[in-house]
């Protein structure tokens, strides 16, 4: 594959920092869309220098796994996102995709596989949600020669500190970047991420707490911080007023954004799985959509958001399934709808709906919120790092052109103001103000061709497999190792089915005469080589039944023909998994020659010279 790839100019300057560091870890902050997964996998390959060195690579979900898997291919780093700890690191693969959650589990393994190599430690703050997480963390990659930690935001600590990452004060305080990248540089850079804005919402809430008493309170009313989560609660719940006005009105935005961005989508975050279930409801029986739904505890969520993102629907709800690192770049409109209002779980949700797509010079996207005092500052102060970045590149368009109305005046479209609702009860209030951040009609982002910069730099070849079988011809960059793996056991599966029902045999007999004839002892262990090879042989013999001896003893052939020929032992052929897969038969009268030669291949596979 090509050692040359195209980085964003703060990709070069990471991989520059990265190449000139003086300690085994090194930490990466850069916000949600910038391209840090780019940049990890051209790091890894600069690390790798063309060496057989494992690389191992941490998520923080299941989801995130196969993103890896499918990007690290693309790089000609093949991972294996289906590991375990009795599996082993697989012949045909550089290293392996795992999650905190397994590496506390799996830490002394994963020591000896990292050992001399390089792990990627993704969104490394979910490495103290759990005191276990960190723990693993820190006993499984002590040993690897480098360390590269990723952020989407920064952070700090103030509990439990995090394996390898350097604090403002000791083990406490903020999190200490080797090299840092924001919202607002990216935004300045251009073709990085969009311009998000933030229509907040105020309302009249009514509850009654946990001490038996009612309350009333809007957002902007001062009420003590043993009530700010009653009150938001009571705005986003489902029998309210307040909840459905705001999805209508964002479900309005999105409608506008279709006309000139068709496949645009919308993400609404949800407090709980009741509450996301019942945000589904609503924008059926409102706006007769049938929204997408991504609950963490379905085997299918993943499925779900990979169908939602090659699709053209236009909602999707969820908890937090994709609240951080799920890649789906046609989301141009949010509705925060949780009681999460952390800075880092904000600004990861305004990265889902952030990210800059190719072939439209304007993106806004928009963020609905409830007018919450402590989003509303988190929402304030991504919007005055927006501002300032437009400020920047109107002074360097200025510079470069003398022209400021070139800059703007591509796109001089209205930007409403929005109305402030209250709800009250079940009575909607239009408070007749302006709720939004100070969105200017002339605030944009327009992209010029100029603006697309780009540096194309040589990166060392891919590695070879460690110490295993070569490098696989034929395997292109774009489809995974494990992807291709995964179509070649179907294809195996459908092949063997076929089988049974031509010949009359049972699966554990074909399985086990296909993998002598590839060479294969475990089906886990099978490189895409052995498992292409045993397809074809399966194919053979679909074409041809009467090719291998079936049931009874062969006709006379010579001793070589025989040797070439397929013969099966069928006694007791059938198993738990296909009862009643074959009758009673007799068994095969089987060569000398052949079964000495099959001893002779298995000792060869075995490595060993027992008689």
């Amino acid at each position: 594959m090509s050692r040359q790839v195209s980085l964003r100019p703060w990709q070069r300057d990471a991989l520059d920092a990265f190449t000139r560091r003086r300690s085994d870890s090194f930490l990466a902050v850069a916000c949600p869309g910038a391209g840090k997964t780019t940049f990890a996998l051209a790091a890894c390959r600069q690390f790798l220098g063309g060496e057989p060195r494992p690389v191992v690579v941490v998520v923080p979900t299941q989801h995130l796994k196969h993103q890896w898997t499918e990007a690290a291919a693309r790089f000609g780093i093949h991972l294996d996102p289906e590991w375990t700890e009795r599996s082993g690191l697989v012949a045909d693969m550089h290293g392996i995709v795992t999650t905190y959650a397994q590496v506390a589990m799996s830490a002394g393994a994963l020591a000896v596989i990292v050992r001399n190599g390089v792990v990627v430690l993704d969104e490394i703050h979910h490495a103290a949600d759990e005191r276990s997480w960190g723990d693993g963390v820190k006993l499984a990659f002590a040993p690897a020669a480098c360390r590269l930690l990723l952020s989407g935001t920064p952070f700090r600590s103030d509990d439990s500190p995090i394996p390898f990452v350097g604090y403002s004060f000791g083990d406490y305080g903020d999190a200490i970047a080797d090299y840092e990248y924001g919202y607002g540089e990216a935004l300045a850079d251009g073709g990085v991420v969009r311009p998000v804005f933030f229509p907040r919402f105020d309302g009249h809430m009514e509850w009654r707490g946990a001490d038996g008493e009612e309350h009333s309170a809007t957002f902007n009313d001062e009420v003590t911080h043993d009530k700010w989560g009653g009150r938001l609660r009571t705005a986003l719940s489902i029998d309210g007023e307040w909840l459905p006005t705001v999805v209508m009105r964002a479900h309005e935005r999105l409608m506008e954004i279709r006309k000139t961005h068709v496949e645009a989508g919308g993400l609404i975050i949800a407090t709980d799985q009741e509450h996301a279930r019942g945000i589904v409801k609503l924008l059926k029986r409102f706006h007769r959509v049938d929204a997408r739904l991504a609950l963490s505890d379905d085997p299918k969520a993943s499925q779900v958001i990979a169908q939602f993102a090659d699709s053209i629907e236009p909602w999707i709800v969820a908890v937090r399934m994709i609240s951080e690192g799920v890649d789906i770049p046609r989301l141009r409109v949010g509705v925060y709808a949780t009681t999460t209002v952390t800075p880092m779980f904000f600004r990861q949700a305004v990265g889902r709906i952030a990210r800059w797509t190719p072939g439209q010079r304007s993106q806004r996207a928009y963020l609905f919120l409830p007018d919450d005092p402590r989003l509303r500052v988190h929402a304030l102060g991504i919007a005055q790092s927006r501002r300032h970045s437009i400020e920047l590149r109107i002074r360097r368009r200025e510079a470069e052109e003398g022209e400021f109305d070139e800059y703007l005046g591509a796109e001089r479209s209205e930007e409403q103001q929005l109305s402030l609702f209250a709800a009250l009860s079940s009575t909607v209030v239009d408070a007749g103000g302006s709720s939004s951040d100070g969105v200017d009609p002339t605030e944009d982002v327009v992209l010029e061709p100029g603006d697309l910069r780009s540096f194309t730099i040589d990166l060392p070849p891919p590695p070879p497999l460690p110490g295993r079988v070569g490098d696989l011809e034929g395997v292109g960059p774009v489809r995974s190792r494990h992807g291709e793996k995964k179509r070649l056991r179907d294809r195996n599966a459908s092949l063997v089915a076929d089988l049974a029902r031509v010949a009359g045999l049972g699966h554990r007999a074909i399985n086990g005469e296909l993998n002598r004839l590839a060479g294969i002892v475990r089906i886990d262990d099978a490189t895409v080589p052995q498992l292409a090879r045993r397809a074809t042989e399966a194919s053979k013999w679909l074409d041809d039944p009467a090719s291998f001896v079936v049931g009874r003893a062969p006709a006379p052939v010579s001793r070589a023909d025989r040797r070439a020929t397929p013969v099966i032992d069928l006694q007791d052929d059938r198993d738990a998994d296909h009862p009643g897969a074959s009758g009673a038969v007799e068994p095969v009268v089987v060569d000398a020659t052949d079964v000495s030669s099959r001893l002779a291949a298995l000792r060869r596979t075995l490595g060993t010279s027992a008689p």
